[in-house]
């Protein structure tokens, strides 16, 4: 019967890669560290959204100008957005629609990336979605390659420390869908001046040059809401992000 019968494949395909961080000055327990090491065995048994695949899972080091080079050969390891891919046999298509696919086995999909950062705030009590990120580096202390910056640029060609990146992403929709899901989520439009921002900046910067989509997100400590519910809401934050990409003709 060949490929009879078999679902046409999306007319575009998301590529999520999420990253988080390592432990830091006052946090001995990162919780990204740990949903990060966990999410894509958790994606595995619970599905990914339809049209979608895991490209990586990533957990930085907290620091920034030592930490730039990693960071941009990571921002630059997916392919571009505007990658063509080979038509889906009938399993390459269950895959897809499992949220399992090679990516390099699909011509005629145009493919997104989306590059979802996650950060701790130890003293918060919800779910933080960062509308933007500021051109500055003022850390509070030290990050852990020793470099401690105050109200300098991040990328001094982009001018002034005042010069604000934003996400393409509807954030208050997502606030909204999260919300009827029932996490504890709010949004924010200032994500610090830390390492958080700085890699914010960075990811921005270079999404908005490649073609790309970048979005961060900060979560508490677990003994405000423990390991499994911050998995629970990643999984959650996929399907909504996949939802309004795929549906709302973002791409």
């Amino acid at each position: 019967m060949g490929s009879e019968g078999a679902p046409p494949p999306p007319a575009s395909l998301i590529e999520f890669n999420i990253t988080g961080f390592k432990k830091f000055h006052g946090v001995v327990e990162n919780p990204t560290e740990v949903v990060v090491g966990r999410i894509e065995e958790y994606l595995r048994k619970h599905g990914m959204p339809a049209g979608t695949v895991l490209g990586s899972c990533t957990v930085l080091e907290v620091a920034g100008e030592g930490a730039l080079l990693p960071l941009m050969q990571l921002l630059s390891s997916s392919s571009s957005s505007q990658s063509v891919i080979n038509q889906p046999s009938i399993e390459t298509t269950a895959n897809l629609q499992e949220g399992k696919l090679d990516v390099s086995s699909l011509p005629n999909t145009e493919k997104k990336i989306v590059w979802v950062h996650l950060g701790v705030n130890s003293g918060a009590f919800n779910f933080t979605l960062e509308r933007r990120a500021v051109n500055e580096a003022t850390f509070r202390c030290s990050d852990e390659l020793g470099w401690q910056p105050q109200r300098i640029p991040i990328v001094a060609e982009d001018g002034p420390i005042s010069h604000i990146r934003e996400t393409t992403i509807p954030v208050r929709d997502l606030v909204t869908t999260l919300g009827k899901n029932g996490f504890d989520v709010m949004e924010s439009y200032d994500a610090g001046r830390f390492v958080c921002n700085y890699v914010y900046y960075q990811s921005l910067r270079h999404s908005a040059l490649h073609g790309n989509i970048s979005f961060f997100v900060h979560v508490p400590l677990f003994i405000m809401i423990n390991e499994e519910r911050q998995l629970e809401f990643v999984a959650a934050l996929l399907h909504a992000l996949a939802f309004q990409l795929l549906n709302q003709n973002a791409l």
